[in-house]
C-alpha cells in the first residue's frame, strides 16, 4: 500500500513539473507580433491604459505575449482610485489612449490594422 501512495505522488510531481516547464516553453517562444509591437513602440507611439480597464486587457491580449513590447505607460495608481501624474500631465482622459508622434490620438480598443495605418509599422503576413 505505502509503495503504492508513493507512485501516485511522484506521478503527481511529475506532471506538476512537466505543466511548469511547458508553459515557460510556451512563453518564450517569440509571437508572430512581436516585431509588430516593436515597431509601434520604435514609431514613438505611446499606449496609455490603466490595469483594472477592461478594455486595455482586450488590447493587451490581442497582442498575447507580444504586448510586452508596447509602449505601454499605467495611468492608474495601485489602489485603482486615481490617476498618475504622468497621465494627467498628458491629459489622458480615457483608457486606452494611443498618442502618436504626430500627436493624434485615438481612445478605446483599436483593431491591428488601425495601429498599423497609424504607426506605418507593417502587421505580419
Amino acid at each position: 500500500m505505502k509503495k503504492g501512495i508513493w507512485i501516485f505522488w511522484g506521478i503527481i510531481i511529475v506532471l506538476i513539473v512537466v505543466g511548469v516547464a511547458s508553459s515557460f516553453l510556451v512563453s518564450a517562444r517569440p509571437n508572430k507580433l512581436d516585431s509588430f509591437a516593436q515597431c509601434i513602440k520604435e514609431s514613438g507611439t505611446i499606449f496609455y491604459g490603466a490595469f483594472w480597464c477592461p478594455h486595455c486587457q482586450a488590447t493587451k491580449a490581442m497582442f498575447g505575449s507580444a504586448a510586452k513590447h508596447l509602449p505601454y505607460v499605467e495611468c492608474s495608481t495601485a489602489d485603482g482610485s486615481g490617476q498618475l501624474p504622468v497621465c494627467e500631465e498628458k491629459g489622458v482622459t480615457s483608457y486606452p489612449t494611443w498618442v502618436f508622434p504626430d500627436g493624434s490620438i485615438l481612445t478605446g480598443e483599436r483593431t491591428l490594422q488601425e495601429l498599423s495605418e497609424k504607426t506605418g509599422c507593417q502587421l505580419p503576413a
